[in-house]
């Protein structure tokens, strides 16, 4: 579908009216919310000449962007989710209907990337049509905000073989030989440049290798970081909507085969920014921020506060800050493109106390792929987040003493 196509599609969204929010209990009042955000939906980062030419012989699909870069479609569906934020914040008296929110009230932070910047401004145009809400970012573009960049920040020898082992040790854990076996027949890996003039040929017997260096993204060489790219590649094509028979080149037909190849992609984002030792030092700027602005500073600042960056951001906190283990419903992916973590300050009145909720909010894979507009009657996916020492109560919430506490000392 042309550029056109999907503008006719975002005038009907914008119409669409809004319904009744999920519930909470009748005593409470939203009071801040800070979302972490995954930007929306890009081209493939191994774009042409790169993993994906030397990994297979096959023609790959050529897109309307260049590689890393936010799609048209990835700009409706992050108006999509920036309309139903709106629809939501709105049923929770946090926003006034048809108003434009005082400017300090909102505050907006993206990564300096094409991507993350254009998901932000994308989400605001759905959010708040018309309204002057900047989107935050460093002035040169194409280099790392600080609070985004996952790099290794601890400058020393042990910490970085620490860093290494651990690394190993995840990545040892995981059964693949079977998601190796099926992306090597999807691909025709024998075929393929990698086999042919580099003479690596089984995905399944040879080493990955990793690092953690300084001032560095912790990082992998090997059979993990092969298949993270082609099943990435693969994942996209199948949302920006290319017909079956392209994605994968038609190779990957049923659910359990996506499944499959969805745990390379996941074990690949597990093993470089979930081991305890990785996920606390690269997200550190994060932990900061968020303490500041849902600890130190609440109900001082911004209502709503919106950080745009990406899967390593959220993988990587979520593992610092010890959230349980989730589940994504209708999502192979542990953090999907565009998905959401909010942050919710409440207040209960009858009570007289403050209380947290965390959910990640996201689209469904089919969601994605259908383009499906989101409102209030037909919302985004929703799974409320345990946080170890926190634990949330029937409803979702947990205490904001308790969730103070954690923030306070993780931020140290």
């Amino acid at each position: 579908m042309n550029k056109f196509g999907w503008l006719s599609i975002l005038i009907a969204t914008m119409a669409t009216p809004a319904a009744l929010a999920q519930t909470a209990p009748k005593a409470y009042q939203l009071q801040q919310v800070l979302i972490l955000s995954r930007h929306n939906l890009r081209a493939p980062l191994g774009d042409n000449g790169s993993i994906l030419q030397q990994s297979s012989p096959n023609r790959w699909p050529q897109w309307d962007v260049p590689g890393g870069e936010l799609t048209t479609k990835g700009g409706v569906l992050e108006v999509y989710m920036g309309h139903y934020t709106r629809e939501w914040l709105t049923a929770q008296k946090l926003l006034t209907a048809g108003e434009c929110p005082a400017k300090e009230s909102v505050y907006v932070r993206a990564n300096s990337l094409q991507r993350t910047v254009a998901t932000g401004q994308f989400f605001v145009n759905g959010a708040f049509p018309g309204c002057d809400i900047p989107v935050n970012h460093q002035e040169k573009m194409g280099t790392m905000d600080p609070l985004f960049n996952p790099v290794i920040t601890r400058d020393s020898a042990e910490f970085s073989q620490q860093a290494i082992k651990a690394m190993e040790q995840k990545g040892q854990s995981y059964s693949l030989t079977e998601s190796y076996k099926l992306l090597e027949q999807i691909v025709n890996y024998p075929e393929s440049p990698n086999c042919k003039e580099q003479h690596h040929c089984s995905l399944t017997t040879e080493k990955n290798s990793y690092s953690a260096s300084y001032q560095h993204e912790p990082g992998v060489s090997g059979p993990l970081k092969i298949g993270n790219s082609l099943v990435d590649a693969f994942t996209l094509q199948y949302y920006q909507g290319f017909p079956l028979d392209q994605v994968a080149w038609g190779k990957i037909k049923t659910d359990k085969q996506w499944q499959l190849l969805s745990k390379l992609k996941n074990s690949y984002q597990d093993t470089l920014f979930t081991t305890p030792e990785v996920a606390r030092n690269v997200s550190k700027p994060l932990v900061k921020y968020l303490n500041h602005a849902l600890v130190e500073e609440a109900g001082k600042g911004p209502k709503i506060t919106v950080l745009v960056g990406h899967d390593s951001n959220i993988a990587s906190l979520l593992a610092a800050l010890n959230f349980r283990p989730y589940q994504l419903q209708g999502q192979d992916e542990r953090t999907p493109i565009g998905g959401q973590i909010v942050f919710q300050r409440w207040h209960d009145n009858a009570g007289n106390r403050s209380l947290i909720k965390i959910e990640y909010v996201y689209q469904s894979k089919e969601q994605l792929r259908n383009t499906e507009e989101l409102t209030l009657k037909s919302p985004a996916q929703r799974v409320t987040l345990a946080l170890e020492g926190c634990a949330p109560d029937a409803d979702g919430f947990c205490p904001a003493d308790k969730f103070n506490a954690l923030m306070s000392e993780a931020a140290k």
